[in-house]
């Protein structure tokens, strides 16, 4: 019988010691979630030291949690889904669906970055908020049904050199019917820049319709019918839902807008801000100037209203009946808005043909999106005007 040796256990080696700052800070921003980093931090000292100098950083509001709510103290997941469901009201009834699915969201919006209300507030108020558990050693915030809640401007105060931030909220603003389609995408400085809207009455998927048949349909959407808008439009209520888009989606972006100044105030370093929600709504962009231009320049809002004011606009304004994608994806009433503010100066080297570059617009959108705005670009264009406000 062979003899057996025993040799002694190596001790614990921790490879992480091994690497350098500079790849653990790689990993940790391709993390890039707040709350998976901060359960990072309290792995170790040195975790701790580091997670701070994180770059690039994306922030999940998880619910909206109502002061009036009395079910409050058992707030669970399926409850918020379903106050949420509730808020989303059809557009059969336009003058309903603007003070209800627009005002409400917009108030609960106002408490994103001010969770807390002044005891002269009106009593029906709300935060956006970040849960985790309560067990987690994270400071800040109450905790509701053994959860620990705390908003974005509590949760980055510890980071020092974000450059590219990403906030997620839960859902859209603007409650709409299911298989109704209503995207946008603005770009603010220190006021609205531009704004590109894309709606439909109805989208789906048009189960008979084949790839090779790609090339006719994009044929069909350019030119068969003159790119007009059919006298219907106007009759039927398409006109009117289609400005009840508009401004509902300028009123969200520029809420969005005024929401975003603590942030944009504290944290100097940032090179991009990108502010849009899981339904894949909207999306609100600032690059490194236009972080700039509102830090050194006075904002016009409207304190009562919580929003940036918006200023006085040209639109420019494209429609098909019908519009069918390359995907198969089908558009009814398709409807493309591109606003830019109407006192915008244009360079006086600028040609006639840069001043009519839509392509800013065209790639507004993913696709298949990006490929409808395409399409609706090469159609007959309406030009509208509408005031500030």
């Amino acid at each position: 019988m062979s003899d057996l040796t025993f040799s002694e256990p190596q001790s614990h080696i921790d490879h992480f010691d091994g690497l350098p700052d500079s790849i653990l800070l790689l990993i940790f921003n391709r993390i890039g979630d707040v709350k998976a980093l901060g359960r990072c931090c309290v792995v170790s000292r040195r975790f701790h030291s580091l997670v701070p100098q994180v770059d690039n950083v994306v922030v999940r509001v998880d619910c909206v949690i109502s002061d009036d709510d009395s079910s409050s103290s058992s707030l669970s997941a399926p409850a918020i889904s379903s106050s949420s469901d509730k808020s989303r009201n059809p557009f059969s009834n336009l003058f309903r669906f603007f003070f209800g699915g627009i005002v409400k969201p917009l108030q609960l919006f106002t408490q994103l970055l001010n969770p807390k209300r002044p005891a002269s507030s009106s009593s029906a108020s709300s935060a956006l908020l970040l849960s985790e558990d309560s067990d987690t050693e994270h400071g800040g915030g109450g905790g509701v049904g053994g959860v620990t809640h705390h908003s974005p401007t509590q949760v980055l105060k510890n980071f020092n050199e974000i450059r590219f931030l990403r906030i997620e909220l839960p859902s859209g603003e603007l409650g709409i019917e299911d298989g109704v389609l209503l995207k946008w995408r603005a770009d603010f400085g220190s006021t609205l820049d531009d704004c590109v809207i894309l709606g439909a009455s109805a989208v789906f998927r048009s189960p008979a319709y084949a790839a090779a048949d790609a090339a006719s349909c994009g044929a069909a959407a350019t030119g068969e019918d003159n790119g007009s808008i059919p006298e219907s439009f106007y009759t039927n209520g398409g006109l009117k839902l289609r400005v009840v888009w508009t401004i509902s989606s300028l009123i969200a972006a520029s809420a969005r807008h005024y929401l975003l100044q603590p942030i944009i105030s504290e944290h100097k370093t940032l090179d991009n801000l990108v502010l849009t929600d899981a339904d894949g709504q909207g999306v609100l962009c600032m690059n490194r100037e236009q972080l700039e231009e509102l830090r050194v320049k006075p904002l016009s809002a409207s304190s009562a209203s919580k929003r940036t004011q918006v200023p006085a606009l040209n639109m420019r304004l494209w429609y098909a009946p019908h519009l069918e994608l390359p995907d198969g994806t089908v558009l009814k009433g398709a409807t493309l808005v591109a606003i830019r503010p109407s006192d915008q100066s244009v360079p006086a080297a600028m040609s006639k043909k840069e001043v009519s570059d839509v392509s800013w617009v065209s790639t507004a959108f993913e696709e298949p999106y990006g490929t409808a705005a395409k399409m609706l670009v090469k159609r007959r264009t309406y030009c509208l005007e509408m005031n500030s406000f």
